[in-house]
């Protein structure tokens, strides 16, 4: 199972990017998805996540500028980024619980977003 994220750029304060990222391999199902972050001499922390029936929850600095979404026939979760501020900086990680086998987190190997005037 590998999961490849994509969306990542340098962005102007204020800003919008939308990050993607498909999971590919022997995926016989999956549950949550999520993301989460990790800025440069911080600890990853989480970004917002999807259950798989919909329901969402957000990091409290994220709430109101971030969205997530997923389309299961993708096997593909979103974040739809708005209002980016100088602190979203950080190498952005997409996390899935699948089934391949046995229910596992398989986890993205991220993407940088840099926000930037």
């Amino acid at each position: 199972v590998q999961l490849q994220a994509s969306g990542g750029g340098l962005v102007q304060p204020g800003g919008s990017l939308r990050l993607s990222c498909a999971a590919s391999g022997r995926v016989f199902g999956f549950k949550d998805m999520g993301w989460y972050r990790q800025a440069p001499g911080k600890q990853r922390e989480l970004v917002a996540e999807i259950t798989s029936g919909g329901r969402t929850n957000y990091a409290d600095s994220m709430k109101g500028r971030f969205t997530i979404s997923r389309d299961d026939a993708k096997i593909t979760v979103y974040l739809q980024m708005d209002s980016l501020k100088l602190e979203d900086t950080a190498i952005y990680y997409c996390k899935m619980r699948i089934l391949s086998g046995v229910f596992t987190d398989y986890w993205g190997k991220g993407t940088l977003v840099t926000v930037s005037s």
